[in-house]
């Protein structure tokens, strides 16, 4: 359970997730109890990770091989036993792959024209994000770059950071959408006389002004 929760906390819905206890003709040798965590990917359910009792099997075998004592006394109760080994076996690669499956999402939504868009997004957790924060100068006017740098190197000592200048501003929260950056910090032209910034939220696009010398607490804050 603790180990389903560990996915679940990192952001797969708990629906996509379950545990499947083995058959009695699916265990190994020294088992006396394994357990699957299984992901429901497109193609159907499969194993992400597997937990085994191994009972005092390992150290037994050790212990018998080397001549070596390897039981464990416990003073409390006054007693001595070889301790048991429960084993999660888990790969990065199928890991990130379900990780990756789960936060991937399309949605209609409303365009500069009054019709509507298709937007990819990865619905990464802040904690899985490869890039934390994006800082977009709304263009790559002389008196937006040099600010925008400014931001950036406040925020790189912080967090993995992209600096991205080429193409619309639309494009560009695009491209961090489907990237899965959380973040986006837009400097404008009001920047330059307020010192005060855009951070834009990549699940639910919503926009709200932040001083520049708050900005830094705010993103921890929201990242976690």
């Amino acid at each position: 359970e603790e180990r389903l929760r560990w996915y679940i906390d990192l952001g797969i819905p708990e629906d996509q997730l379950r545990l499947r206890p083995h058959e009695t003709d699916e265990l190994s040798h020294y088992s006396a109890g394994t357990a699957d965590v299984e992901f429901r990917y497109p193609w159907g359910w499969g194993e992400l990770e597997g937990i085994a009792n191994r009972t005092d099997y390992d150290l037994t075998q050790h212990a018998t091989f080397s001549g070596q004592d390897l039981s464990y006394y416990d003073q409390e109760h006054d007693r001595r036993y070889v301790p048991h080994v429960i084993e999660p076996a888990a790969g990065a690669d199928r890991a990130t792959l379900a990780f990756l499956l789960a936060a991937y999402d399309e949605e209609e939504v409303p365009d500069s024209k009054g019709g509507t868009d298709r937007r990819t997004v990865l619905r990464l957790d802040p904690r899985l994000a490869p890039v934390k924060v994006a800082v977009l100068p709304l263009s790559k006017h002389e008196q937006l770059v040099p600010l925008a740098t400014e931001v950036a190197d406040t925020l790189r000592p912080h967090f993995m950071i992209d600096v991205d200048a080429a193409g619309s501003i639309g494009k560009r929260y695009r491209r961090q959408d489907e990237v899965g950056t959380p973040l986006c910090v837009t400097v404008d032209f009001e920047s330059v006389d307020d010192r005060a910034v855009t951070v834009r939220n990549r699940d639910t696009m919503a926009q709200y002004r932040v001083a520049i010398p708050e900005l830094l607490a705010l993103l921890r804050e929201r990242l976690g």
